[in-house]
Order: C-alpha cells, then sequence, then structure tokens
C-alpha cells in the first residue's frame, strides 16, 4: 500500500525521461555505470591462515554487482587454484601474488602491496 493510496494526491508515477506512464514507458534501460579498472586500486598480500596455509588476498577493490565474482573467476583460471569471494575481498589459495599483480595489471587496475 502507497502512502497517499485513495486519496487526492495519489497519483500514478511517470518515467523521468518522455513523462509518460510508467507502464507505458518504452524508454531504454540505463546501463549501470561500473567503475573502470584504472580508477581502482588493489592491494595484493598473502595471509598465513590456520594449519600454516597460506591465502593471497586482494583489497580494496569496488564491490559493483557481479565484477568480484567475475574477477574472482578469471583469477582462479589464471592460477590454476581455488579461491572465494568474502566480504569484498577476494582470496585465491597460496602464494599467487606475482601471478595476480601481474593478470590485473593486464587487466588495467592499479596495484599496490
Amino acid at each position: 500500500m502507497r502512502l497517499f493510496e485513495g486519496t487526492e494526491f495519489d497519483r500514478p508515477l511517470r518515467c523521468e525521461k518522455c513523462e509518460a506512464l510508467e507502464e507505458e514507458c518504452t524508454c531504454p534501460p540505463e546501463k549501470p555505470s561500473l567503475t573502470p579498472p584504472a580508477k581502482q586500486i588493489a592491494r595484493v598480500g598473502v595471509e598465513k591462515r590456520k594449519r600454516g596455509k597460506l591465502m593471497t588476498v586482494i583489497r580494496d577493490l569496488v564491490d559493483e554487482q557481479d565484477h568480484l565474482s567475475e574477477l574472482l573467476t578469471i583469477l582462479k583460471n589464471h592460477c590454476g587454484a581455488g579461491g572465494s569471494l568474502k566480504d569484498g575481498i577476494v582470496e585465491i589459495q597460496g602464494d599467487q601474488s606475482e601471478r595476480v599483480r601481474e593478470k590485473l595489471k593486464s587487466l588495467g587496475y592499479r596495484v599496490k602491496g
């Protein structure tokens, strides 16, 4: 139920571009703008986990739509290792920092760490 439903202030929603009713609007949907890789700084590091396992960790990337999951797939295939995505942090199994840095640079990211 809308806030003013059934009152004189209840107006149907209109498109911002063509001013037609939303049901009748034929405007194409806007493409979401993603932050380009050149404007992102990836911080690559290696962390030690329990039982002495090493994980390569990529931090500070912008999490937009499925961007990080696609990047995770690319990095896992490039390194030949497993990995995961937790709270906007990309994790690759093992000490893969050099391979990850090379691949991120080839994709256009700025890399630190």
